[in-house]
């Protein structure tokens, strides 16, 4: 995602907690307090799981939190891998992505995000690629339109950096021939910019695709 333009939350990778430590020693840009996640290709919903760990605020806390995810690791979940990213600050979420619509192809999709993303249901729809006015009228689409105002002491939503990100969003599929679905959930409002914090995407099997 970040390669295509999406902001997303600084981050390293590793096999084994020893290995997560390294990575954090070599990326200055990450700051505590920090949040660690179990990772997978079988691993959908995580926070569902239990596998997710917040506010870690020194290294013993991180390793600690890292020793517990992968304890947790289920014999069905494949391949994993721990994950470690600056903890976003914001009481906002949304959430945005790709989904291949059989009859219409690539579509967008914007809304309210985080835990309450399906009770809600506040989402809009373009089909892919979008131009910046496609997204600006997404946004504009969504009935939540007091959670993009000024909230809690928060600014508004940069509508502008949020159309950004649809649009690199929207152009994903250019340059990855396989990608089938992608799901930015939540992206968190922090300054009113949104920051992408997880992200699950279903790739098909190059096989599959001519062109790939």
């Amino acid at each position: 995602m970040a390669a295509h333009g999406v902001p997303v939350s600084p981050f390293v990778t590793g096999h084994t907690t020893d290995e997560v430590i390294a990575a954090l020693h070599g990326h200055p840009d990450l700051t505590f307090p920090l949040v660690a996640k179990l990772c997978g290709r079988s691993i959908a919903h995580k926070t569902e799981r239990g596998l997710v760990r917040l506010h870690l605020a020194d290294e013993p806390a991180v390793r600690s939190a890292c020793d517990e995810l992968l304890a947790r690791r289920q014999p069905d979940d494949g391949d994993v891998e721990l994950l470690v990213s600056t903890m976003i600050a914001g009481n906002r979420e949304l959430i945005a992505g790709l989904t291949t619509d059989p009859q219409f192809g690539m579509t967008v999709m914007v809304g309210i995000g985080g835990v309450l993303a399906e009770a809600i249901a506040d989402v809009s729809f373009r089909l892919a690629p979008l131009t910046e006015a496609d997204a600006a009228e997404m946004i504009n689409d969504l009935s939540s339109q007091r959670l993009l105002a000024p909230f809690r002491g928060e600014p508004a939503v940069d509508r502008d950096a949020l159309t950004a990100t649809l649009v690199a969003l929207s152009h994903l599929p250019d340059t990855e021939p396989t990608l089938r679905s992608a799901d930015l959930n939540p992206l968190i409002i922090t300054d009113g910019v949104p920051v992408a914090v997880d992200a699950l995407v279903e790739l098909a099997d190059p096989s599959e695709i001519p062109d790939a």
